[in-house]
């Protein structure tokens, strides 16, 4: 049974920072891409950024040069760190274990950016 749990969501004023851990626990294959997504009110789920078993990253254009995307030694954790943060960032933020025959996901974080 392979489950992920996130932390780290919060409300931040704009401008600010945050860091989303994901813990995924279980057995599973080493070769896979985990990454986050995240949902807006009204919106459908969208990609964050993705990082291989390998360490090739990859990011939404949104948030390039903002956010990095890493894992731990272990592959079993990984970190989004989010700076300059903006009011358009607000979203439920999702966790996701890509083993390519089968997906995973996370219960969501909420992110609110907001004066």
């Amino acid at each position: 049974q392979v489950q992920l749990v996130e932390s780290g969501g919060g409300l931040v004023q704009p401008g600010g920072s945050l860091r989303l851990s994901c813990a995924a626990s279980g057995t599973f294959r080493s070769i896979n891409v985990m990454g986050w997504y995240r949902q807006a009110p009204g919106k459908e789920r969208e990609l964050v950024a993705t990082i291989t078993s390998g360490g090739i990253t990859d990011y939404a254009d949104s948030v390039k040069g903002r956010v990095t995307i890493s894992r731990d030694n272990a592959g079993n954790t990984v970190i989004l760190q989010m700076n300059s943060l903006k009011p358009e960032d607000t979203a439920v933020y999702y966790c996701n274990l890509n083993l390519y025959i089968r997906k995973y996901w996370g219960q969501g974080t909420q992110v609110t950016v907001s004066s």
